[in-house]
């Protein structure tokens, strides 16, 4: 309901470029441009290496004593992170800290999902970042900190009365009452925070800290050099984690967790501020600027898809988010 108002802008860009997709030129590398159902795998193929999680691949159904033998082979030890390699939202994004929560998540995950190292940076970013294919610089239109949902301690409540007495928390109850039915008797110390998720994403309840004052000459370096080595990303958001803000700028320290392509939205009109009126006008300025690139590179000989095969596209990719949003609610 957020896009009503402007979906007839977003129509006008179809019927210009005479194409329901017109977007899928834009990151000519990615499924469906990265609107929607990517994978994390071909996203990180094309960044430089050791600058995303250390990550393997299971494919579902493989017996669970090869899988066990193939993550140690790997290199893993307890605890590390699972999660979808085609998902969204957090859904099943999961800390694996022991054996039996490998065993459930496995024998229940209806589709390839990789296990990742747990990334220890303390700071979660989110950058938007687009480039026109015929520039060597780009722009930085938004920065945010993200922080997953957590409590703060005040030494004498337990996990569970938190949890009950936090705002958000107390929508996703069950999903958090579950995840932690065995730190609820836990008295949290005076002033630690407890983060209830991991994912820091605005629906499993996260916040979002605008950090735009900090786009600089610097920051623009780094995700200019980033962004050329994967050449054909050109209009997405990436998220990552680093040691601190310094280090970032300095270009060290930071893993990439994912890049969000033509789907992503420019999330810093989120919790920033914004009225409606200013945050659709920041989305319209986003769309023209994915049309122009989307242009360009239909210019250069990149089509987009056909409608039919954007059409079983979609649909095989909510059959997918279906299933995936069934075990989540299991899980």
């Amino acid at each position: 309901m957020r896009y009503f108002l402007i979906t007839p802008r977003w129509l006008m860009y179809c019927i210009r470029s005479r194409s329901l997709w017109f977007f899928t030129p834009s990151n000519p590398t990615l499924t469906f441009g990265g609107f929607e159902g990517e994978g994390k795998h071909e996203m990180y193929v094309q960044l430089p290496a050791g600058s995303y999680p250390h990550t393997v691949y299971i494919k579902p159904n493989t017996p669970f004593e090869a899988v066990k033998k193939y993550i140690a082979e790997s290199g893993f030890q307890y605890p590390f992170i699972v999660k979808p390699d085609v998902g969204m939202s957090g859904i099943l994004f999961r800390k694996i800290e022991k054996e039996e929560q490998l065993r459930v998540y496995h024998e229940r995950m209806p589709a390839e999902y990789l296990v990742q190292a747990l990334v220890n940076y303390p700071i979660e970013f989110s950058v938007f970042y687009y480039r026109f294919p015929d520039q060597q610089k780009g722009v930085i239109t938004g920065f945010l900190q993200k922080e997953p949902m957590h409590v703060i301690g005040n030494g004498s409540n337990t996990l569970l009365q938190l949890i009950e007495q936090h705002s958000k928390a107390k929508h996703r109850l069950d999903e958090l009452l579950a995840w932690h039915k065995e730190r609820l008797s836990w008295v949290i110390p005076s002033g630690q925070k407890f983060y209830l998720t991991l994912a820091a994403n605005l629906n499993r309840g996260g916040n979002f800290i605008n950090l735009h004052n900090e786009i600089d000459d610097a920051l623009h370096q780094v995700f200019d050099q980033l962004n050329l080595y994967s050449k054909h990303f050109y209009y997405g958001r990436y998220d990552l984690k680093a040691a601190s803000l310094e280090d970032l700028k300095a270009g060290k320290n930071y893993l990439i967790l994912e890049y969000n392509g033509s789907g992503a939205e420019p999330n810093h009109v989120y919790n920033s501020g914004y009225s409606l009126r200013a945050a659709h006008a920041e989305i319209l300025k986003h769309w023209k600027v994915l049309y122009q690139i989307s242009a360009l590179n239909k210019a250069n000989g990149i089509r987009p898809w056909s409608f039919m095969k954007g059409w079983r596209y979609l649909q095989k990719a909510k059959k997918h988010f279906a299933a995936l949003e069934k075990v989540d609610a299991m899980l």
